[in-house]
């Protein structure tokens, strides 16, 4: 090899390296390694940065609008949360996961899919209280196994497609590769379930939300024409809210305390519950449930432009000793009192009823600007905005759903390309105001974004710099004259670079090498053709094998090391399924 392929490996070595053994952040290390490449001159600058212009990335940045949107709007939680249902265990829920989810990648692409899969995860993982980190790498595990059924179910499945096509082969059908990638679904979705518990990792967030001193009492009321109206507790979702409890129901001005599960809500019902302030946020995104206060009816700025604050009353505000209504406290700040919290106390008043005290912790809901205009007054100790608390847009549910469904026919059915469907979806969800500009913009993940960029950048200069072909080929060589062993070398090698290049490059890399290999020793190529097809598709052990690894990386807070853990064994047993049935299925 060349001094420039060595220096890539050396590079590609050292960055694997620095993740696996080193608690240094991913972008950093695989930036500074593109660094390394781009200064001794093995890449160019246009090389080099050519992999922030590609359209894998472009595609998983326009998605994560379009998932801002699903979420902003609760569109996709409408569609899933009969699927998903309430998992009484984490064997549970990866089960209700990674099934539905499978059954979807296999005809559609499955970068979309786990877009938007994303914010209805973490929501269900939280309602469930269960880690997010049991569920994060299974969505994206469902996905890739999923893809592999269909000819459609991946890029990769088409791309080996066309080249065997171009080879002047026959072309596979809509579910040729089932054979192989149905067993190897099923058996991989398993092996997630059967050893998850002891490979994934059990990571809670820092602060545990039951941990929380802030107790606050909140009043909702259920809507006229809710969908809660005629459901049980229990069937509405209220009794599993993590951090909160349901203190009572006021119905026809009786008061209902210590109700059971199966008591049935009706219109007009006040529930007051009591809890943290991040379950009080998920109330408010219950369709069909609103503050019982109709003075959030009144604020100035649109339900779309306000979020959640926390204020803390300081000695000095003017309205202590008032109640919230004598106070005129809407009048006066411009924003709304949903909750309040007061040292642990169970406060049983109506919310206008409450009397303010110095030290009280007010959940508001106020114009997005409230936490800056009042950051310095004197009136409260501290201001704080409230994360992801902006009220959901209900009423465009549909129309964010109808727009998703319109992006996977147009590019599942080939009218468009992936790029372009997404692009124009994520245009039409800001244009039609299922998300707002800024909230689009949050929503992009610099880090995940970064490190796509640098990887294919690194994985490039592995194919410009020959070290590539010089490494595939002398890999195949080692198969010698046996066409079982070729074929696990085959997979192997694949398996190999879609872990450290993208998955359409390994396999138009390896794939001319094997089919001249297999024809040069006169046996049939097309075992070869889906032996690269599966390895590539079937990318475990690194997060930056595969774009919907890097999606899950910071949702479910995970490390290099946790994909290494689990992904190996993983990837061992796709690869010794797929040398056992692939030679029965398709001869040599």
């Amino acid at each position: 090899m060349t001094w420039e392929a060595w220096l890539t490996v050396g590079v590609i070595v050292g960055t694997l390296g620095a993740l696996v053994f080193t608690s240094y952040a991913a972008d950093l290390v695989v930036l500074t390694g593109l660094g390394v490449l781009l200064a001794s001159g093995v890449l160019t600058p246009q090389q080099a940065f050519v992999g922030f212009a590609n359209e894998g990335l472009v595609t998983v940045a326009v998605l994560f609008i379009v998932a801002a949107a699903l979420r902003d709007t609760g569109g996709m939680t409408r569609l899933t949360q009969r699927i998903l249902g309430i998992p009484r265990s984490v064997v549970g829920a990866q089960l209700r996961l990674m099934l539905p989810v499978a059954a979807m990648s296999a005809f559609m692409n499955n970068t979309p899919l786990v877009a938007m899969m994303l914010p209805v995860v973490d929501d269900w993982s939280r309602k469930a209280r269960l880690s997010a980190s049991k569920l994060m790498i299974p969505l994206s595990y469902a996905s890739i196994l999923g893809g592999t059924f269909t000819l459609i179910g991946t890029s990769t499945n088409l791309v080996v497609n066309g080249l065997l096509i171009r080879a002047g082969h026959p072309g596979m059908s809509m579910f040729e590769l089932s054979w192989v990638g149905g067993p190897s679904a099923l058996a991989g979705i398993a092996f997630v379930i059967a050893c998850g518990r002891w490979l994934l990792p059990d990571r809670l967030p820092v602060v545990s939300v039951r941990d929380d001193a802030r107790r606050y009492t909140v009043e909702m009321i259920v809507e006229a024409g809710s969908p809660l109206a005629g459901q049980s507790i229990e069937a509405a979702g209220l009794r599993h809210l993590p951090g909160m409890f349901l203190i009572e129901i006021e119905r026809d001005g009786e008061a209902r305390p210590a109700v059971g599960p199966e008591e049935r809500l009706r219109e007009q019902d006040r529930l007051v519950f009591a809890g943290v302030v991040e379950s009080v946020v998920d109330l408010q995104k219950i369709r069909g449930l609103a503050p019982a206060t109709n003075q959030v009816f009144k604020l100035d700025a649109p339900r779309e432009r306000r979020v959640m604050t926390e204020a803390v009353v300081s000695d000095t505000c003017p309205l202590i000793g008032k109640s919230v209504r004598d106070g005129e406290f809407r009048s006066v700040y411009n924003a709304v009192i949903i909750a309040v919290a007061r040292n642990g106390e169970l406060l049983r008043q109506r919310i206008g009823d409450i009397v303010l005290r110095a030290g009280d912790t007010l959940l508001l809901e106020a114009p997005a600007s409230f936490a800056r205009e009042q950051r310095d007054s004197r009136d409260f100790y501290l201001v704080s905005q409230v994360a992801g608390s902006v009220a959901p847009r209900h009423e465009k549910a549909w129309l964010a759903v109808l727009i998703l469904l319109a992006m996977v026919t147009a590019a599942t059915t080939g009218l468009l390309p992936m790029v372009t469907a997404a692009m124009l979806a994520a245009g039409l969800m800001v244009g039609t105001r299922c998300v707002n500009w800024g909230a689009a913009k949050r929503a992009l993940d610099l880090r995940v974004l970064l490190i796509i960029g640098a990887t294919l950048a690194i994985g490039t200069a592995l194919e410009t710099s020959g070290g590539a072909q010089t490494i595939a080929g002398g890999l195949i060589r080692l198969g010698g004259n046996d066409p079982w062993v070729l074929l696990v070398v085959v997979y192997g090698v694949t398996m190999l670079f879609t872990e450290l290049i993208t998955n359409n490059a390994a396999a138009a890399l390896v794939f001319p090498i094997a089919m001249a290999t297999a024809e040069g020793i006169g046996v049939n190529p097309r075992p070869f053709a889906i032996a690269i097809a599966m390895a590539a598709s079937a990318s475990f052990s690194t997060p930056i094998g595969y774009q919907t690894n890097l999606m899950v990386l910071g949702p479910g807070g995970y490390r290099f090391t946790d994909f290494f853990r689990i992904g190996v064994p993983l990837n061992l047993l796709m690869w010794l399924l797929s040398s056992l049935i692939i030679p029965r299925v398709w001869p040599f």
